[in-house]
C-alpha cells in the first residue's frame, strides 16, 4: 500500500503527519481514530499559524491516508476549506509568462557547440529540451542514452521510467526532436549529439543523459537540471526572482497557442490527458507587460460607425 504513493508525495506528507502526531499526543487524541471535529481543530490550529490553502490541503490528504477517506468529503471540513479560500485565497504561481524568443536569442550566442565549455553546453541542452518538449524537469532527468533512437528526420527519445503523470494503461512519454536546418545554432538534436560526444569519456557506465559538469560526473538530479535552466533564464534576461525553471513549461505551451498550434497538439506534446483542463487553468498565460488591445477595440467601434 505504501508503494502506491510516490516517494515525493510521502516526503510532502511527512511534515503534516509529524504535526498531526504532536497535536494528537498533546491533546490526548487517538492518532488513527480521530473524529472530524478533532481534525478540524488541528487544521484550524495550522491555519492560525499561517498555513496556506495548499499546505492545509496537503494535511487533509495526508490525514485521509491514516484516518479515513471521509476526511476529504466531510461537510464541515469542506466548508472550512471554503472559508480558507475566502480568507487566504490560493493563487497560481504565475499570472504572466515570458517570451521564449528572449531565451532563444541567447541560446544562439552559445555556438558552435564544440567550442562551448561543458557547463554552457549542458545549460543550452537542458533549456532547449525543456522549451521544445514542454515537459517537466523530472522527465528530462529520466532520459537514457539507450532509449535515444537516431532517425533520418531527427531523434526519438522514449521515457521508460515512471513519471509524475504515469497512470495505469497510459503510454509513457516519447520526445521527438527533429533536425532544425533553418537555424543550426538552435538545433536541439545537434546540441544533444554534441553533448553526448563531449561527455562520453566522463560518464563511465552512467546511462542517463544528463551528468554533472563538475567532478564527480554523476547522474544529474532534478534540482541540478533546474539550476542550469534557471541560470540560463537569468543570463537571457528573464527575471528569475519571479520565474523559475518550471516556467519553461508555461512559456513554451503559451507561445505555441499564440502561434496557432492546435490545442490538442499542445496537450499531447506536454503530456496532459485529452480532457485535462490543466493547461487552461494553470499554464496558458499572457506575456508579461503585454499590450491590452481590448480597450482599443471597444473604443474603435465608435470610429467604425462614423
Amino acid at each position: 500500500m505504501a508503494s502506491s504513493i510516490a516517494p515525493s508525495t510521502i516526503k510532502q506528507y511527512n511534515c503534516s503527519l509529524k504535526a498531526w502526531w504532536k497535536f494528537s499526543k498533546f491533546n490526548n487524541i487517538d492518532t488513527y481514530g480521530a473524529s472530524s471535529k478533532q481534525v478540524l481543530s488541528f487544521l484550524n490550529e495550522e491555519f492560525q499559524k499561517g498555513a496556506s490553502y495548499s499546505s492545509l490541503n496537503c494535511s487533509r490528504s495526508a490525514l485521509s491516508l491514516i484516518l479515513s477517506p471521509n476526511v476529504g468529503t466531510d461537510c464541515d471540513i469542506k466548508r472550512f476549506f471554503r472559508g480558507v479560500m475566502h480568507l487566504r485565497p490560493h493563487r497560481p504561481r504565475y499570472d504572466t509568462t515570458w517570451d521564449p524568443r528572449i531565451v532563444l536569442d541567447f541560446l544562439c550566442t552559445l555556438y558552435p557547440n564544440q567550442n562551448l565549455s561543458l557547463e554552457k553546453l549542458t545549460m543550452k541542452l537542458a533549456t532547449s529540451l525543456a522549451l521544445i518538449s514542454a515537459h517537466r524537469v523530472q522527465t528530462l532527468s529520466l532520459i537514457k542514452i539507450t532509449n535515444i533512437t537516431h532517425l533520418q528526420e531527427g531523434l526519438e527519445i522514449r521515457i521508460t521510467d515512471k513519471t509524475k503523470t504515469s497512470r495505469f494503461n497510459k503510454a509513457l512519454p516519447v520526445l521527438r526532436i527533429p533536425f532544425f536546418s533553418e537555424n543550426i545554432k538552435l538545433c536541439v538534436a545537434n546540441t544533444l549529439l554534441s553533448y553526448l560526444e563531449k561527455t562520453k569519456p566522463l560518464r563511465g557506465s552512467i546511462d542517463y543523459l544528463f551528468i554533472c559538469h563538475r567532478k564527480p560526473h554523476c547522474k544529474a538530479s532534478c534540482q541540478s537540471i533546474s539550476r542550469w535552466i534557471k541560470k540560463t533564464l537569468q543570463l537571457s534576461g528573464v527575471d528569475t526572482d519571479i520565474y523559475k525553471a518550471h516556467s519553461t513549461r508555461h512559456a513554451s505551451t503559451s507561445a505555441a497557442l499564440r502561434s496557432g498550434i492546435p490545442l490538442d497538439t499542445i496537450i499531447a506534446t506536454a503530456g496532459w490527458s485529452r480532457d485535462s483542463q490543466t493547461f487552461a487553468k494553470f499554464y496558458n498565460r499572457p506575456l508579461g507587460r503585454s499590450k491590452n488591445i481590448y480597450p482599443e477595440c471597444i473604443l474603435g467601434l465608435q470610429a467604425c460607425n462614423v
